[in-house]
């Protein structure tokens, strides 16, 4: 059930949703859950790295390393979870990284962060993925437009 432009400008859920939206964005916002596709099929090699870190972690604790989101990642990744676009996206992003991810465990962040967030082969996955999630929402996007185009909204 998207979200339809209304005739008078507005945005409206679903075809017989009041036109309350300002714009197609809030619409969708506002009705997250029916657009929140998740997405567990990343390589048993991110969970693997994750739990290793997280092994690592356990018998000598984080020190100075790590935010409160790498952590939750890698318990995240641990733990075979879903994970929404917005999070592969910020898996995508962590490839800024890389530089740093040979750094020992003990002789820095930079190998147990990485390894945290998947290590190669899950930042591989996240960047594919996002790839392939965003082609799928394109090509949605363009046979919705056609229906409407042809049927009306």
């Amino acid at each position: 059930m998207p979200c339809y432009e209304c005739e008078n400008g507005l945005w409206k859920f679903g075809e017989t949703g009041k036109c309350q939206y300002d714009s197609k964005e809030s619409c969708e916002t506002a009705n997250k859950d029916y657009y929140a596709k998740t997405y567990n099929d990343y390589p048993q090699s991110a969970t693997n790295n994750a739990k290793r870190a997280l092994k690592w972690v356990e018998e000598n604790g984080w020190g100075s390393c790590g935010t409160d989101v790498g952590k939750k990642r890698a318990r995240q990744l641990a733990n075979r979870e879903s994970l929404s676009r917005d999070t592969i996206a910020r898996m995508a992003s962590f490839k800024r990284h890389q530089q740093h991810k040979d750094v020992p465990y003990d002789e820095g962040c930079g190998g147990l962060m990485w390894d945290c967030w998947g290590g190669t082969s899950g930042i591989n996955w996240a960047i594919k993925k996002l790839e392939q999630i965003d082609k799928e929402k394109n090509i949605l996007d363009i046979l919705f437009k056609n229906y409407i185009n042809k049927h009306g909204s």
